[in-house]
């Protein structure tokens, strides 16, 4: 398999094209996920992005009137989907891992089953608190931070795994992706100690960085400036989502914590319905996309949050 960064490379400046999938809710098969992405592949993305959905605590009233804490998933976990797209598409992808969820020896095992099924490409995050809680906290043996997690993935590559009395197994090979909040993650204080934590991550063996969505250029361009200032020169991949329905203008920035652009949010609110909320969300992207070309960006990545229309329409202007 490829890794990312080799794609990157290997595209002598060009910019290139991914997505980011979700895998479909419990009961529901693939086939909506596989009618999303097919007409995607039209501009060849040398990678697909899965992610993974933890687990949900529900209260469940008994018989005899107690309440009863159990534990749901809603969605199929990522190897099952990564797997099925690289033999539909014939393209690499890119699961994420998570610190939620899981114990260390957990996620070991995970990523030996991804090293095994030739899987080289990870993204490592913290990830959401699990529903309905409303802060995050790690399993017990887990990590609390997706700096810790990525430490144990860059073992891993140097053949140091949990519990081995071996002096060094034979090695993994992951290409580690981070991501980066341009506009700070919601959680930090400030900036700088937001940012102080990514520069942890690329110390730690990150490879290459993916930002939360943003409609604000100018946000990124500034981070970019930044990270290169203070020394990180590992591709800083933008994240991207095309704006759908009117709703979406309030519940993007209080869900991601995101600067609109006042002309943006103009043309927006002066919208009827949501299909020209759509049209102004797709026309916006595109330009977005243009500058963000211009100025030399690796990757152009979207959040299809399970919808690709507006992308395929987005795509077909640039690629």
């Amino acid at each position: 398999m490829t890794k990312i960064t080799q794609y990157i490379e290997q595209a002598n400046g060009k910019t290139l094209f991914s997505i980011e999938v979700i895998p479909p809710v419990k009961g529901n098969s693939i086939n909506e996920l596989i009618a999303n992405i097919e007409p995607l592949m039209e501009f060849q993305p040398p990678f697909v992005d899965v992610t993974y959905h933890r687990e949900e605590y529900l209260e469940k009233t008994q018989p005899d009137g107690s309440v009863k804490q159990v534990i749901t998933r809603k969605r199929p976990g990522t190897i099952g989907i990564c797997s099925s797209i690289m033999h539909r598409f014939k393209v690499d992808t890119v699961p994420h891992v998570l610190c939620g969820g899981f114990t260390k020896d957990e996620t070991e095992d995970f990523l030996m089953d991804l090293h095994y099924l030739g899987i080289d490409n990870v993204l490592v995050l913290r990830g959401d608190p699990a529903k309905p809680f409303k802060t995050f906290k790690p399993r017990t043996n887990g990590h609390a931070y997706a700096t810790e997690l990525l430490q144990q993935v860059a073992s891993m590559n140097r053949g140091a795994y949990l519990h081995e009395e071996a002096e060094q197994l034979d090695p993994t090979n992951f290409c580690i992706g981070v991501s980066a909040y341009p506009e700070k993650h919601f959680e930090a204080v400030d900036f700088d100690t937001d940012f102080k934590y990514l520069k942890d991550k690329v110390a730690a063996g990150a490879d290459y960085i993916v930002t939360q969505m943003f409609f604000d250029n100018q946000k990124y361009f500034d981070f970019v400036n930044l990270c290169r200032a203070e020394g990180i020169t590992i591709p800083i991949i933008p994240g991207l989502k095309p704006l759908s329905t009117k709703k979406q203008l309030g519940i993007l920035p209080r869900l991601f914590h995101l600067d609109m652009p006042a002309d943006f949010v103009k043309a927006v609110e002066d919208c009827e319905n949501d299909a020209q909320a759509r049209q102004v969300g797709i026309e916006w992207s595109i330009q977005q996309c243009k500058e963000l070309m211009q100025f030399g960006v690796p990757v152009l990545h979207f959040y299809t949050m399970g919808k690709a229309d507006n992308i395929y329409k987005v795509a077909k202007e640039l690629f």
